[in-house]
């Protein structure tokens, strides 16, 4: 199990290649090493080096702390032993163990059975059994083991959790299949099991944690993308800049070159290349506690039964198959019966048959379960009852239950209306179904079942068509319904977001009446809000429903109408079909809300992908749910609710809450202040860049484009690393553009941020002109009142520009803002004046001495390497209408 990324060895050139991959390190990198080069940098060596070091040093150090996490989280791991014998990572395929990934021998439980917890594989915190085979059942010790010879038969390495296909081939006797419910995962935790025996047969990254283990889906925002696509404009002015002071100083040198006394005298000429580019900000970016209270209580069903009503019968059925049709887990704890189970709604219904005196206590393998996947939207469960009957129970979706009925079942019509009601109520139903079966009947489809069993390819399709033959001539016993609560506060804040213009779109399994009813008590969909059905069987049907639709907007269609759009799963394979694919979403981007029920969460993430692809739209997705997942990393931004459902949706989102009432918070305060913060601290560091280098464009045009430089190397070099870098710090940290009560109060203010009001290419070329015209005025004011430019004079000017720059942009000021502001002056004042006084006494910067001492002379500092030369010369050097002096 390897998660780091690094190695003592790999990790320099790992790390520097994932560094240069940034465009902006890259090209900070190359102007470095050209810097190198003597002669062509007018900067000298190191003031662009110096400062890339520092931040790749920085980032150095963060990716060494978090992979030496990575690095103890992986040898915990590959340390950790199975059951205090063997580290695991030297295990190897086919070695038998007391603890393995694969059991099909005794536990320690009765009927070779053991419980595990998976919180490390899906987020699930609830009990689940593992059923080891029968055949090795009796196996009782290590001895006995050890003389069994046989082979296993398996599928190959995969990512499917919940799959898994394989043959156990015992010599002398039949093949036995091996399923899922045969399989101990990497990453299982026992519980409620002493111990266990069995067989590896993958390791490393062939087991299916680490076939999972996949890098997150790279998830870049509009701001960075905007960003990005603004640095290669820059990049190619810089370009045009460079090239301009080129011909300038060629046609200076060629017009002016020979006339002039003192480019002889210092010897060489300089042709000037701009090599500066603007620094670039790297930027980022209480569900209820499950009770084991039950509110149901109904006391005429007892009743019934004491009475021997005609129904009690049925009854009694009835209450039979919520104690045992289900994968629910008992757990005691003393004399309770604790019961663990993969949904709320389990639970709900065995919890609610003990209430009524039907009590699930233990489970035994001899039956035979059938369990729901989302395809087949059910389950059963063979058992024989007391009196020795075979007996299939079924529940699930009512549009299943009801196709697979015998014409004998009664109640199917009051059934019919009371899923109505229930619906209309909001609540998740459920009908449930029996068969009687006879022992030769059981036995021709146990037949068929083990020789779909042993099937190694299309093996869940085999046993599909298995289960069809079986769940066939049901008679239905009746309904049960489930309240699926909002949490707090649901309704106001969807009510909130959709003052903020924020579309939402609900993407549910629930049928229909539930969906819709659900859309109302959330406030989503009002009373006098016009439905749009959606519920054909066929492409033609779906295309002929979606363009009659879209006729009847007319003129409305693509603006936003006050009606709810209602599609179920079957419907939505069609729409989101190529060819009907912009038609559905030009209806549904007309309405005001829409609604998909019964969809699978393959369907779910389609429908976000299509949006994110089709329309120019940041997505969110929502969910707190293990079928949320591929919809919440599809979107933009994927939240996941820590819920009763498991932690899967946290674990894959970017965001994880508690409520669903945060996302509130979440979204019109932290959302909209973070782009603030993003948006102006990014809009900053290139106004504060520009300002400076602008400047040395100016200073070209007068000093013959000879590549003189007005501020002196490492004025520049430390100009954002110290000098103007506390301003972009609390702009980025502590700058909000209304308080929380603000934002809360009037959503509409999220408009701002929604219509990337605060940064977009007209902003952030308003910010490049704005500091265009500075640089202008900080140059040429200074130049024409004291006949010459002075560095340290228009340095400092820039200095506090741009810092009081920074004291317009704020709207929040802080202790830390003051000091942001006024500080960066103070550091650049105490700074030139221990640096201009420190040569010869530190052989450092002898170009800046006496720098203080006269700041109102004319001075331009030297791109000498050592020495220092005199004022007159350097004025000459920059300020051509100056005559030759006599020498005295």
């Amino acid at each position: 199990h390897s998660n780091f990324l690094y190695s003592v060895l790999t990790f320099l050139p790992r790390f520097l290649y994932e560094q240069i991959r940034r465009a902006a390190n890259a090209f900070f990198l190359f102007i470095a090493l050209l810097q190198q080069i003597p002669d062509v940098s007018p900067t000298g060596r190191y003031t662009t080096l110096v400062p890339l070091i520092i931040i790749l040093t920085i980032a150095g150090i963060k990716e060494i702390v978090e992979d030496f996490k990575r690095h103890k989280a992986d040898n915990a791991v590959n340390k950790k032993k199975t059951i205090g014998k063997i580290p695991a990572d030297t295990v190897s395929m086919g070695i038998l163990l007391n603890f393995g990934f694969l059991n099909f021998s005794l536990h320690s439980e009765p009927q070779a059975m053991c419980y595990v917890e998976t919180a490390n594989l899906d987020g699930e915190t609830n009990l689940k059994i593992r059923q080891g085979l029968s055949h090795t059942a009796d196996m009782q010790t290590r001895e006995v083991l050890m003389k069994l010879s046989g082979t296993i038969e398996c599928e190959g390495p995969n990512r499917h959790l919940y799959d898994f296909t394989g043959n156990l081939h015992i010599d002398g006797k039949s093949p036995v299949p091996l399923g899922p419910d045969q399989i101990l995962l990497r990453g299982t935790q026992l519980r409620n099991t002493q111990w266990v025996f069995g067989i590896v047969v993958y390791t490393g990254h062939d087991t299916k944690l680490m076939q999972n283990s996949t890098k997150a889906p790279l998830k870049r925002s509009n701001v960075e993308k905007v960003t990005n696509v603004q640095i290669l404009v820059l990049f190619g002015i810089l370009l045009v800049m460079a090239l301009v002071s080129s011909v300038g100083a060629l046609y200076w040198n060629g017009s002016q070159g020979g006339k002039n006394w003192y480019i002889k005298k210092m010897g060489k000429c300089w042709d000037g290349v701009l090599v500066e580019i603007f620094s670039v900000l790297s930027h980022s970016r209480m569900p209820p506690t499950p009770s084991d209270s039950c509110d149901f209580d109904d006391p005429r069903l007892l009743k019934n039964i004491e009475d021997r009503h005609p129904t009690a019968p049925c009854i009694q059925e009835f209450l039979t198959l919520l104690a045992v049709c289900h994968t629910v887990v008992p757990e005691k704890d003393g004399e309770n019966i604790i019961y663990q189970a993969s949904s709320p709604d389990e639970a709900a219904l065995v919890k609610g048959a003990r209430k009524l005196g039907f009590v699930f206590t233990a489970r035994t393998p001899y039956s035979v379960i059938i369990e729901a996947v989302s395809d087949k939207k059910r389950m059963s469960v063979i058992v024989r009852t007391p009196s020795g009957q075979l007996r299939l129970y079924c529940k699930g979706a009512d549009n299943v239950i009801f196709e697979r009925l015998s014409k004998d079942s009664k109640y199917m019509e009051e059934t019919l209306c009371h899923l109505e009601y229930f619906a209309t109520e909001g609540l998740r139903t459920l009908c449930v179904a029996y068969a009687d079966l006879s022992e030769r009947e059981y036995e021709e489809w146990l037949k068929v079942y083990q020789e779909a069993s042993t099937i190694l390819k299309d093996r869940a399709q085999r046993l599909e068509e298995c289960y069809e033959i079986i769940e066939k001539n049901l008679l239905l016993l009746g309904a049960t319904a489930i309240e699926d609560r909002l949490q707090a506060g649901v309704p106001e804040t969807i009510a909130t977001l959709l003052k903020a213009e924020i579309k939402i779109w609900v993407l549910t399994g629930d049928k229909q009446e539930t969906a819709i009813n659900i859309g109302y008590s959330c406030r989503l969909v009002s009373q006098n809000m016009a439905l749009i059905l959606l519920k054909e069987d066929s492409l033609d049907a779906t295309r002929a429903a979606i363009t009659q639709h879209c006729t009847d907007l007319g003129n409305l269609l693509g603006k936003e109408n006050d009606v709810a759009l209602i599609i179920d799963g079957h419907t939505l394979k069609y729409a989101l079909s190529f060819e009907v694919r912009r038609s559905f979403l030009d209806l549904a981007l007309s309405c005001k809300a829409v609604i998909c029920c019964r969809v699978s969460p393959l369907q779910k993430s389609e429908i976000v992908d299509v949006v994110k692809k089709r329309v120019k739209a940041i997505t969110l997705a929502i969910g707190d749910g293990a079928n949320d997942v591929g919809m919440i990393q599809t979107a933009h931004v994927g939240v996941g609710i820590s819920g009763n459902e498991g932690m899967q949706a946290t674990n894959n989102s970017d965001y994880a809450i508690a409520q669903f009432s945060y996302l509130e918070k979440l979204l019109l305060v932290h959302g909209a202040w973070s782009y603030n913060r993003v948006t102006k601290c990014i809009l900053y560091c290139f106004y504060k860049n520009v300002v400076l280098y602008i400047i040395e464009l100016w200073f070209a045009f007068v000093n013959g484009f000879s590549g003189q430089i007005l501020f002196e190397r490492w004025c520049i070099g430390l100009y954002n690393v110290i000098f103007t870098a506390l301003p972009p710090f609390t702009l980025g940290i502590f700058e909000r553009s209304c308080t929380q009560e603000s934002m809360l109060r009037f959503p509409q203010l999220y408009k701002i941020t929604q219509n990337a009001e605060g940064f977009n290419t007209k902003v952030f070329w308003g910010h490049c002109i704005n500091a265009l015209v500075h640089s202008l005025i900080l140059f040429w004011f200074p130049m024409k009142a004291l006949e010459h430019g002075n560095g340290f004079m228009i340095s400092t000017y820039v200095v506090v520009t741009v810092c009081l720059k920074a004291g317009l942009e704020t709207t929040a000021w802080t202790k830390f803002s003051h000091l942001a502001v006024w500080g960066s002056m103070l550091i650049w004042l105490v700074f030139f004046g221990v640096y201009s006084t420190i040569w010869p006494t530190i052989p450092i910067a002898p170009d800046m001495k006496g720098q203080v001492s006269a700041p109102y002379y004319g001075y331009a500092f030297s791109q000498e390497e050592h020495g220092a030369v005199t004022q007159e010369e350097i004025v000459r050097a920059y300020d051509t209408t100056k005559k030759k002096s006599r020498k005295k």
